[in-house]
């Protein structure tokens, strides 16, 4: 029997076992590094941050298990789908976000599936750099306006109080961004929300009564599809966010090679890209059945990862286990909630700011050439479309922005001639 690959270089490897304190607080910094991001996407959204832990535990778990405990990666809340959460929650509810959770997953699903039988290269054909590059940008842009709105307005009364809150709690997150070594500078996002929290305190804007009234203990709030659940088909939620699902899995392949060369190992071979797809795709539709948003494996986790040299996959599940746990705090649960708009207004801008500039990173590159005019016509389309929030509209059928400026991207892609005939 083959001996199993050891990395030397490490604290400890994915299958050693920590002492059962060094477990627990190796765990805590992998919750405490994911909390920021995963429960921030709920109160965006409109969704109980409980929930949004549960899924995020449960969600880790599932992966773990689909890719046999090879993998120490945390999955935690996507980004990637808050501006079409928001329009459906305002349009449709908790049903129709559910559903569009639980499609993403099963577009995770069919693609494991093709991958396995054809291989990955048809993923780069479809979304090349010059389509996900300014489809990531629209996700980050997408919301600019309404959280400059969330900065400014109180009850739709201009608030120069919030704009001041706002204002301190980007100040304070930039210098943790900046200044901050070690474990401290991979939780700059969570310290910008304490520090704005208090001073949104002393400006006398947080609403604690909820906090006080809320139970210890309280079972999360699953609005679905448990709860007053009328199954009706949301086919225009499914076409929302599905398309999405396509531009996360270009983050899922990053996340891999960063792990492969952190861990010295192939996942790619090992357990097989085929699975590690899978295995997201169903944590997907977990979070979906739950009424959690979408779930994606999580760059800030690999950064503690790097800096602690501690890869066990027993240190990730133990963090999946505590956020689980903490999902049942209701105190926990009710804190989040009195969080106020210009505090996660202060932290989103810079949040959807790196998204953005995440897309023209890729751009940048891979030498993307404007000079072309195919190159030049994809990106701009694909931008005004995405962030103009242009929408289609067949009766109970929605398409809207980012998902049409994806479809519109990987069509054109298709398209276009390489070189337009005023170039030849």
């Amino acid at each position: 029997m083959e001996q199993e690959f050891r990395n030397e270089e490490v604290v400890l490897d994915i299958h050693d076992k920590p002492q059962p304190l060094q477990w627990l607080g190796l765990s805590l910094q992998h919750l405490f590094t994911m909390f920021g991001a995963t429960v921030l996407v709920p109160i965006l959204v409109g969704i109980d941050p409980g929930i949004a832990l549960l899924s995020s535990g449960i969600g880790t778990l599932v992966h773990m298990a689909i890719t046999k405990g090879k993998i120490p990666a945390y999955l935690g809340s996507s980004f990637a789908y808050i501006t079409a959460m928001k329009l459906l929650n305002q349009s449709s509810g908790y049903e129709a976000i559910a559903q569009g959770a639980i499609a993403t997953g099963l577009i995770y699903v069919i693609v494991s599936l093709l991958v396995k039988k054809f291989g990955a290269n048809w993923i780069d054909k479809i979304l090349p750099p010059v389509v996900v590059g300014p489809v990531i940008m629209v996700i980050g842009l997408g919301l600019a306006a309404n959280t400059a709105n969330q900065a400014m307005y109180d009850h739709n009364v201009y608030s120069p109080k919030f704009i001041v809150v706002a204002l301190i709690t980007l100040a304070v997150t930039l210098f943790f961004n900046m200044y901050l070594k070690g474990f401290l500078g991979l939780i700059p996002i969570l310290l910008g929300i304490i520090v704005g929290y208090v001073v949104a305190l002393a400006f006398g804007i947080v609403d604690v009564e909820p906090i006080k009234q809320a139970a210890w203990l309280s079972l999360p709030n699953f609005e679905v599809p448990y709860v007053n659940y009328h199954p009706t088909l949301h086919l225009g939620a499914i076409l929302t966010m599905a398309p999405i699902a396509f531009v996360t899995m270009t983050e899922h392949l990053g996340h891999l090679m960063v792990l492969n060369k952190l861990t010295k190992r192939d996942f790619f071979k090992d357990p097989g890209l085929s699975r590690t797809i899978m295995g997201d795709g169903v944590a997907q539709m977990t979070a979906g059945l739950i009424g959690g948003p979408p779930v994606t494996t999580y760059g800030e986790n690999i950064g503690v990862l790097a800096i602690t040299r501690v890869h066990s996959v027993y240190v990730i599940g133990g963090a999946a286990v505590l956020a689980i746990l903490l999902g049942f705090v209701g105190k926990i649960t009710a804190l989040i909630h009195s969080i106020p708009n210009p505090v996660i207004a202060g932290v989103s801008f810079i949040l959807f700011g790196v998204i953005a500039s995440s897309g023209l990173k890729i751009i940048v590159d891979n030498k993307i050439d404007f000079d072309k005019k195919r190159n030049l016509l994809i990106v701009s389309v694909i931008l005004v479309v995405g962030i103009g929030g242009l929408t289609f509209n067949f009766g109970a059928l929605a398409l809207e922005g980012m998902a049409l400026a994806t479809i519109f991207g990987v069509l054109m892609n298709a398209i276009l001639p390489q070189v337009a005939k005023s170039e030849e």
